[in-house]
């Protein structure tokens, strides 16, 4: 299997993919909201290491966490 590379999850994003994954612990759930603009959606977290429960991020956060998702899947947003 070929190795999933920032260029895919952008293109998946762009075309109207969500993605799950793994980062420090937590599952999260990516999706695009506007031109430049993701919606990071936490799906369930460790009382270790609370975060946000929705956060707005850019491609370049996208970006710069990307190298350290894990488990990532993607599926297409329901209704589009």
């Amino acid at each position: 299997m070929e190795k999933y590379t920032f260029e895919d999850i952008w293109l998946d994003l762009k075309n109207g993919y969500q993605i799950y994954y793994t980062y420090v612990r937590n599952r999260y759930v990516l999706f695009k909201t506007a031109n430049n603009c993701y919606t990071q959606k936490l799906l369930s977290d460790d009382p270790k290491n609370p975060q946000p429960r929705m956060t707005m991020i850019t491609l370049k956060r996208v970006q710069e966490i990307f190298p350290y998702m894990e488990d990532i899947e993607y599926k297409i947003i329901e209704g589009e």
